[in-house]
């Protein structure tokens, strides 16, 4: 059955909807509710919940549904991830595979760079991916 998205009112609302499209191992939801997510809203919608599991699925929903529609909102995703609480503790517990999807997605916002954010802001970003 497709999940019903709808924009996050709350960090509850969000965590439910993150929940859901995790349970699923749904990616074109999770891609859904980061289109329509504000990027800066993150680091208060996640407040002190997100894991690995969560940091995996968003990158590969971003990598495989946004990054060739919207790179400049799939940058402004990873900027404020990383703003998130917890944020370096779940980076350091991505297995070899899922940092690999973290590098294709940052080659594929060097590919399709624009004028919303410069190489240099990519690679000070990748940085703090530790890639």
């Amino acid at each position: 059955e497709k999940l019903c998205i709808s924009e996050p009112s709350n960090a509850y609302d969000f965590g439910q909807m993150v929940n859901a499209v995790n349970a699923n191992k749904d990616k074109a939801a999770c891609a859904d509710l980061l289109t329509i997510t504000d990027p800066k809203k993150l680091p208060v919608l996640l407040s002190n919940k997100l894991e690995g599991e969560i940091l995996s699925i968003f990158i590969q929903s971003l990598k495989h549904y946004v990054a060739g529609k919207d790179p400049d909102l799939v940058y402004q995703h990873l900027f404020y991830l990383s703003k998130v609480e917890r944020f370096k503790l779940d980076l350091a517990l991505l297995s070899k595979n899922e940092k690999e999807e973290v590098q294709q997605l940052f080659d594929l916002l060097s590919e399709n760079q624009n004028d919303q954010y410069s190489l240099e802001d990519l690679e000070s970003l990748k940085k703090v991916y530790e890639l």
